[in-house]
């Protein structure tokens, strides 16, 4: 044995110090050897870590047996050990079995889309160990559905308390069922709608119809500014957010094509309206003049009886609404020849922005002659 009891203190200190040292040169080794092979600075201080914790426990053993008290102290390390490895092996041997599992049922393989509601986590599974499953994460920063690159590593031991839901049981291009919503106003015509959407649908996603068999569908719900149509379509899983944004565009430009179908939109009903009166040919030139301008030059001659009695409950939600985005829309006015504004649409945010107490209120000024009916 290289000590026992009854040996000096200085033999003691120097064995202490001659495993200080090999502690020392393990640790700038390991520092080199990372920096041979690029790895991160992390890597390193963890092992080097690791190496001084075990230097300092062989300097306590040391020293506990040259006191002559190792058989004591051991008995008593080793139950506490034994107790404390038989809970601390509770995890890892239920991530084995887990894998194990996984490997012989295969809920889910290396490239399927995997989503773990319980815990938050989507993507899509990269490896399959003994104690972790890696994921690439979908979504995340971006809030999509698209992989980020970024790996998430699930312990194994989890899965048998976690449901997992497989969006790729079949093939790597599995489907199901998706849909677009667009809210279109009461005098459109129902059926332009319908055929505007069906068609974006079937040019984009014809692949998959042809595989699938599955025909895009339109279903539909009635709310206060408009009805909701919503366009329901088989997708690719790990392909969706292409699709939604293709069908999209098409639908969008489909729309401004066709004069039949107006897109409502809250608190100002139809974008087609709110444009009536004016001259879309110097829209461009409209928006470059947006400005503020202070709430005491705005004639408020339109106004009587909108800001009279208690506010509606359409007004406390347009209030709140741009109390917390902002006046995503300004209100249009037309220059008067004693220098103040009057109002030509946008009434109700007006008196929205007014009662909000400010002092600046955000204009597009335009050159119309005559006030046109209250609006939002």
């Amino acid at each position: 044995m290289w000590l026992g009891p009854g040996h000096s203190l200085w033999e003691f200190l120097s064995i202490a110090c001659a495993l200080l040292a090999v502690r020392y040169a393990a640790a700038v080794a390991i520092a080199r050897y990372i920096r041979w092979r690029h790895g991160p600075e992390g890597e390193s201080q963890m092992l080097s870590g690791f190496v001084g914790v075990m230097a300092w426990l062989a300097i306590i053993a040391g020293f506990i047996y040259s006191l002559g008290l190792l058989g004591t102290i051991g008995g008593v390390a080793a139950l506490f050990a034994g107790t404390l490895l038989g809970w601390s092996l509770q995890a890892p041997v239920s991530g084995v079995a887990a894998w194990a599992l996984v490997t012989l049922k295969r809920p889910f393989r290396v490239g399927d889309r995997v989503l773990f509601p319980s815990i938050g986590l989507n993507g899509d599974v990269k490896a399959i160990g003994l104690m972790y499953t890696v994921l690439d994460q979908v979504g995340g920063a971006i809030g999509s559905e698209e992989a980020i690159g970024r790996d998430i590593l699930i312990p194994n031991a989890i899965l048998f308390q976690q449901v997992a839901i497989n969006y790729t049981p079949k093939a790597e291009a599995a489907f199901f069922l998706d849909e677009v919503v667009i809210r279109i106003t009461y005098d459109s015509d129902w059926d332009a709608a319908e055929k505007v959407m069906l068609e974006a649908a079937c040019s984009v996603t014809a692949d998959i119809i042809r595989e699938t068999g599955h025909q895009p569908y339109i279903r539909s719900d009635i709310w206060d500014y408009g009805i909701f149509m919503r366009l329901r379509y088989m997708t690719k899983a790990k392909d969706r957010p292409r699709i939604t944004h293709e069908i999209v565009k098409l639908i969008f430009k489909s729309v401004q094509r066709d004069p039949r179908v107006d897109m409502a939109i809250p608190f100002v009903y139809s974008f087609r309206k709110s444009m009536d009166g004016f001259n879309r040919n110097h829209v461009a030139e409209a928006v470059a003049t947006t400005t503020e301008v202070p709430a005491g030059l705005i004639d408020e001659t339109g106004l009587v009886g909108l800001g009279e009695g208690a506010p509606t409950a359409e007004m406390e939600q347009l209030v709140r609404n741009i109390q917390e985005h902002g006046l995503l829309q300004p209100v249009i006015v037309a220059p008067l020849a004693n220098g103040q504004y009057r109002i030509v649409a946008g009434h109700k945010r007006y008196l929205a922005c007014r009662w909000l107490g400010w002092k600046n209120i955000p204009v597009l000024v335009h050159q119309a002659p005559d006030a046109r009916t209250p609006t939002a």
